[in-house]
């Protein structure tokens, strides 16, 4: 108390010069508007001293931050954060920039430090407080990092994600996948899966609830023969359907256009037959037919290895994403992108794996058959094989 009575008293001598240099004819409006100036910090000093003794405000708390980089040994931290120390390092070169701060006011936190609290979140896709505790972070710093470290991640999309555009990545790509069951001219297998995000709010908060019944975003991606994501879409609610999300795709109007001709793309038959887009025979009726299900099938199975690779080594997407849409987006993204660095790398996929996992990721997978003989698929499919 005695300390906001000497405030007080302090504020009645500024306030007392401030008449003074007011009557004074030179310089008065230099002296005066620093004698405001001065006044307006005492005010604000007088305010903070207050809140120390409102019990209802706590007192700043000034963690102390772990640098698991500097602790763990390489096989800790592959188990902590899902990647190895060398792709880490890799990472880190490429996003350093965008994760400095401009000075080291208010202790900042480095931009190493800044990439493994992300990767805890998607090593976990637990609750952000919990990522907090283990780096001494707060809860509402961890999610501005995750923001911003995945929005810099996203910025090496073009990079490492990127579809086969030249004659010979082609078709290299085509003997990859011939190699797996003796399927001519694919370049891609095609799925979607959903990842569990929380209710967005607002009038069209619905949309995102999918056919399981949980509020979902039902995430598009080509796969080559090694599992890596040629292409990516993740912007569409849970309520979409597949075909529909292909549709109004990038890779839908370059397949439409003729870029990749000879060329196709497998999926399941949640898709429509097209001559660029080939799906199983509901009712084989043939011993060819059934050869032609069992290639197409074993082929296409690289998409569905390529979401449990995924979502084992990110098991943020296998559980759920309780973080904003817009941040919810570049998360998934992040994933793909890293997904594809680590095969680059030839990264081992964690070995941790239980059949409460294998449920979850099994969860995500929402299948669009139809055995309606009016669909027209059959015909389709029978006349494109015949030519």
């Amino acid at each position: 108390m005695s300390l906001r009575y000497g405030l007080y008293f302090a504020i009645l001598a500024l306030s007392k010069r401030l008449e003074v240099s007011n009557k004074t004819d030179s310089h008065i409006d230099k002296v005066t508007s620093v004698s405001h100036s001065e006044l307006d910090d005492f005010m604000g000093f007088l305010e903070y001293v207050e809140d120390l003794d409102n019990p209802h405000i706590r007192p700043r708390i000034v963690r102390t931050r772990r640098n698991p980089l500097e602790s763990l040994d390489d096989l800790d931290f592959f188990k902590r954060y899902r990647i190895s120390r060398e792709i880490f390092l890799f990472i880190l070169h490429k996003i350093d920039e965008s994760l400095e701060y401009e000075s080291d006011r208010n202790c900042s936190i480095c931009p190493a430090v800044q990439l493994m609290v992300a990767l805890r979140f998607y090593a976990t896709g637990s609750h952000l407080i919990a990522v907090g505790d283990i780096h001494g972070i707060h809860n509402s710093t961890v999610s501005r990092i995750v923001k911003k470290v995945s929005h810099a991640i996203v910025g090496l999309r073009r990079q490492f994600i990127k579809f086969p555009s030249t004659v010979e990545e082609i078709r290299t790509c085509q003997r990859q996948f011939y190699s797996i069951a003796q399927f001519p001219f694919v370049i891609g297998t095609i799925d979607c899966t959903h990842v569990k995000i929380q209710s967005p709010g607002g009038v069209d908060a619905e949309l995102f609830r999918n056919r399981k019944g949980y509020f979902s975003v039902n995430v598009q991606t080509v796969s080559d023969a090694q599992t890596r994501v040629l292409n990516v879409v993740a912007r569409w609610p849970g309520s979409t359907h597949d075909s529909a999300i292909f549709t109004n795709s990038t890779i839908h109007h370059q397949f439409e256009s003729g870029l990749y001709r000879n060329s196709c793309l497998l999926g399941d038959s949640g898709y429509p037959i097209k001559q660029y887009l080939l799906t199983p025979y509901l009712n084989p009726r043939t011993v060819a037919e059934e050869n032609y299900n069992t290639s197409q099938i074993k082929t296409r199975n690289t998409v569905e290895r390529q979401y449990g690779i995924m979502k084992r080594r990110f098991p943020a997407l296998a559980y759920g994403l309780r973080i904003k849409l817009d941040t919810t987006i570049d998360v998934i993204i992040s994933c793909c992108i890293l997904h594809n660095i680590c095969i680059q790398f030839r990264e081992n996929v964690p070995s941790d794996q239980d059949q409460h996992m294998q449920n979850v990721i099994e969860e995500g997978q929402i299948n669009y058959n139809t055995d309606d003989p009016t669909d027209g698929r059959g015909i389709d499919r029978r006349a494109l094989i015949d030519l």
